[in-house]
């Protein structure tokens, strides 16, 4: 492990300061549009759009790359992403923000492509597993991190837009002048959505369920905080809880799927969050009992979309586990962006329970459907080992963390 942070830590540091700027501009909108008086119908709009330009981004970025090259990208994006977190408090209006969290979606989703081209580029087959993790422990706690910076200021004033702003800005100086230099970036297979489901029907659906628990999580957790009557330090702690919740429990539940049938692992914990959200609603438990409902479903969140993926690729060939990540991760965007819409449109129909609601409906189905699933197919070998991946994971991290786990099995031939 040392080995791998001596050789990528100004990438890494990179991604960190990234994930702080981000994290911060997610909860400080969900805040701010409440002191603006922006409705929770209209929050939900922008915090979907962040998707929708994520989703765009992945599909647009790419060719950018080959035609231009990763340095200009990143360049321009960066430029982009700096800009648009000052613009925010410059024009408080929904629709405003809305178009700049398009535009920061699709940059977003623009660098950690770039960024994780160079992180796969710069690592051999021997250390790449222990390089991916690092990478995602960076994201998480770039993001936990954010929530502990929330509370420096007051989030009706200026200065919360201008820190994230800076952090960005100050997270590609260690990434463009390191010596490293940049990769090629080879075209990604395509698999029909057709021969994806057939090859995992519990695969897409449950993509497609976890990318709307995980939009929610995401951009509607600072949303829910505020009309809760929540304070900022409660909500930043909240936020925090999710992502310490999915830090702590990847690596044993990872191991747990390696032996396990992982549709009785994705059972159990879709059933375990199912149960502390609508637990949520009924008991409205006090600040620490929110919070260990948020470590309870950040938990389940982030572990269940990493076992879907693994189980996918149980029943794949080597060759086509790339295609099929892309095609997941793209099921994963059209969930990610009704994710919001739903739940803005529950919360002013029920109020704040309507966020606890959305997750646990969600959670529940795809327990429902995993159990169904496990009588309509055999346990598939375990061909495919566990791998840490982010929901926020593009498609270059997706295929070197798989192709690594994959390389890693000791049950695996060849």
């Amino acid at each position: 492990m040392l080995t791998v942070l001596r050789t990528t830590w100004p990438l890494l540091l990179g991604i960190l300061l990234l994930m702080v700027g981000n994290g911060m501009q997610g909860t400080l909108l969900g805040i701010r549009g409440t002191i603006e008086h922006i409705s929770t119908s209209q929050m939900s709009v922008v915090m979907a759009a962040y998707f929708g330009g994520f989703l765009l981004g992945s599909r647009v970025v790419p060719e950018l790359i080959r035609n231009v090259g990763h340095v200009r990208v990143f360049a321009a994006l960066g430029s982009l992403i700096s800009s648009v977190l000052i613009l925010y408090a410059a024009a408080p209006h929904w629709i405003a923000w809305a178009l700049m969290r398009l535009l920061i979606g699709f940059c977003f989703s623009g660098v950690y492509i770039t960024a994780e081209s160079w992180l796969n580029a710069g690592t051999t087959n021997e250390n790449r597993g222990q390089a991916m993790s690092a990478y995602m422990i960076m994201q998480m706690l770039g993001i936990i991190t954010a929530q502990l910076l929330m509370n420096t200021a007051d989030p009706s004033g200026y200065l919360l837009f201008v820190i994230p702003s800076v952090l960005v800005s100050l997270s590609f100086l260690p990434i463009l002048l390191s010596t490293q230099p940049a990769p090629q970036f080879a075209t990604l297979k395509r698999m029909s959505f057709g021969d994806l489901f057939r090859a995992s029907p519990l695969g897409c659906i449950g993509i497609f369920l976890m990318g709307g628990v995980f939009s929610a999580l995401f951009g509607m957790a600072s949303v829910w905080g505020s009309t809760k009557g929540l304070s900022v330090r409660e909500i930043s702690a909240f936020v925090a809880a999710i992502y310490a919740g999915g830090l702590l429990l990847q690596y044993p539940i990872g191991w747990l799927s390696d032996h396990r049938d992982r549709r009785i692992i994705v059972l159990g914990l879709s059933v375990l969050g199912a149960a502390a959200s609508l637990a949520t609603v009924t008991l409205q438990p006090g600040i620490w009992g929110l919070l260990l409902a948020a470590a309870l479903v950040g938990g389940v969140a982030n572990p269940v979309y990493s076992l879907l993926l693994a189980y996918t690729n149980d029943f794949l060939d080597q060759s086509d586990m790339a295609a099929a990540s892309a095609g997941l991760l793209f099921i994963n965007g059209v969930g990610a962006m009704a994710g919001p819409l739903i739940t803005g449109w529950l919360m002013s129909l029920l109020g704040p329970d309507g966020f606890w609601i959305y997750i646990g409906l969600l959670l529940a189905m795809l327990a429902f459907y995993a159990g169904w699933r496990r009588t309509r197919r055999p346990t598939p070998t375990l061909d495919q080992s566990f791998a840490v991946i982010a929901p926020s994971a593009t498609p270059v991290a997706v295929e070197a963390a798989l192709e690594t786990a994959s390389s890693d099995d000791p049950d695996k031939p060849g």
